[in-house]
């Protein structure tokens, strides 16, 4: 299964149009700094996102709901991914890591013996955040939206809106998740526990 945030390819063109007016709230974050990096530490929703290639927008569209923890390892140009993703009624857990290309602003994770790459994209609200990515031209751009809230605010949303806009995808092309069909509640809840103990053990 293809990670929600991940669900791109490596990008071949340049995606925020600095002409545009929808792309003025964006920053495309090149280079990632040990600051960008505490900024996307800690537990982060999958909110929604929007993919032309027709495999990504697939996956995409089959995930229910999802959330995963980012532990970043400066030293080692690593973050550590806590997956937790509802697909087919079904929660499926997956723990690997990221890599940071810090110079060119991008992530990366090995997802069925490929690297897939992404874009990050800070808005000026802290809470949230975007990758986008481009293969084969804008006929395939996508973008993606996480935030630290399953829920966001209608101003943290038209930020996702204009980014969508602003790589020339529809509204009608997004597609949500929905927090009320996890069902990774309980393992979730058992991880933290054996977590808690192992850190008072040690």
């Amino acid at each position: 299964m293809v990670l929600p945030w991940a669900l791109a390819v490596l990008s071949l063109i340049p995606l925020l149009d600095a002409q545009s007016p929808a792309c003025t709230n964006l920053t495309a974050v090149a280079p990632i700094t040990n600051a960008t990096l505490d900024r996307l530490s800690g537990k982060w929703f999958y909110i929604g996102s929007a993919f032309r290639n027709p495999e990504y927008n697939e996956s995409a569209r089959s995930i229910q709901a999802a959330f995963f923890y980012f532990e970043p390892k400066h030293a080692e140009d690593k973050i550590i991914l806590r997956e937790y993703q509802t697909t087919g009624n079904k929660c499926i857990y997956n723990s690997s890591y990221v890599t940071v290309y810090r110079e060119n602003g991008t992530l990366s994770t090995y997802e069925s013996g490929r690297e897939h790459f992404a874009d990050l994209l800070l808005t000026k609200h802290p809470k949230t955040f975007m990758l986008s990515a481009s293969w084969n031209g804008k006929k395939n751009v996508g973008m993606s939206f996480y935030a630290d809230k399953p829920e966001v605010t209608q101003e943290q949303k038209e930020q996702f809106l204009d980014a969508i806009k602003c790589v020339g995808i529809h509204e009608s092309e997004i597609t949500y998740s929905d927090e009320k069909k996890d069902l990774c509640g309980p393992l979730h809840m058992q991880h933290e526990e054996e977590r808690n103990k192992e850190e008072e053990g040690s």
